[in-house]
């Protein structure tokens, strides 16, 4: 639900003021408007310019590679199919490069389970992550990012996979995206002393690229035994990976955000707030505001567990 000044506390509007203030906005609008829709058609007919010109270029007529026109130089490639021909000898073909990541067995998937299970406390389980072999993300990572933050905490927060200040010092949320998450709660009275942090997947995927559905698979019994073992009174998914996966749903994190929903954890419900991730917001600062809506909701919620 939207909210104008006029509808906040002097107290409210000072928080949502120094919010945007540690965010990095410096300014309410710009001087101009900006034409949206404009922008898109441009982008769009540059596209399609670029593609006509491939198009063109694809369809010139090229000139004859037949070794035996004269002038033409054979390229190294088919001279050396050509020596290869006369030789008698078949020619060696460059090794493919796999196209698709490989998907561990059953029997993976099932040791990733037992492992969770039997962990009685968070330090047995980082062992048991230290020592699983079966994700393919710990073969390129630096690193295994586990948690940061207080485990007894009454809120906890999972993101999705560490980037590479994460992977670098094997601490969740250092980044740009970490700092931000910082303000975020030190807009609401929270800090990491309050708070507990992790990621739904403990390794940083090569190139920050979004985590493959076979890899959400292998940790989740991991990050669902961590979040029993830490028993918070309340959890907050940031972004669509943790949202979707954790909360069993196809809905994005737009569709899903600003409503609080159920993580069951065993027999246990615990109140989850799915919102946007701090690493989403740096790339579209408008959507700030809502996510303050969310940081009001769950300071709320946050109180009420306290008693206060």
């Amino acid at each position: 639900m939207a909210h104008s000044a006029s509808d906040m506390t002097p107290q409210a509007l000072a928080s949502l003021l120094g919010f945007y203030a540690d965010s990095g906005v410096d300014a309410l609008c710009e001087e101009n408007a900006i034409d949206r829709f404009a922008q898109s058609e441009e982008m769009a007919q540059s596209r399609r310019q670029n593609a006509s010109r491939k198009a063109q270029e694809q369809s010139a007529p090229r000139r004859s590679a037949d070794p035996a026109a004269p002038g033409t130089r054979p390229s190294p490639a088919a001279a050396t199919r050509q020596g290869a021909s006369a030789s008698g000898t078949p020619a060696t073909a460059a090794p493919a490069q796999a196209s698709q990541l490989t998907v561990p067995g059953e029997a993976v998937f099932n040791d990733a389970r037992a492992l969770a299970a039997a962990a009685n406390s968070i330090e047995e389980l980082r062992a048991a992550l230290e020592g699983f072999t079966g994700c393919n993300l710990r073969h390129s990572a630096k690193s295994l990012v586990f948690a940061d933050g207080n485990p007894d905490a009454d809120v906890m927060f999972i993101g999705e996979a560490p980037g590479r200040e994460e992977d670098l010092q094997g601490t969740p949320f250092v980044g740009r995206a970490g700092q931000l998450l910082d303000r975020m709660l030190a807009a609401i009275g929270l800090d990491r002393d309050k708070a507990y942090i992790t990621n739904m997947i403990p390794w940083r995927p090569p190139g920050n690229r979004t985590p493959a559905p076979h890899e959400i698979e292998l940790c989740r019994p991991f990050i669902e035994r961590h979040v029993t073992l830490a028993a918070p009174k309340i959890v907050v998914m940031l972004g669509n990976v943790a949202s979707k996966s954790l909360l069993n749903t196809d809905k994005g994190i737009l569709s899903l955000r600003g409503g609080w929903m159920e993580y069951i954890s065993g027999e246990t419900a615990i109140p989850a707030m799915p919102t946007l991730h701090p690493a989403y917001l740096l790339r579209n600062p408008a959507q700030k505001r809502l996510v303050w809506a969310d940081l009001l909701s769950l300071q709320k919620r946050f109180e009420e567990v306290n008693g206060n």
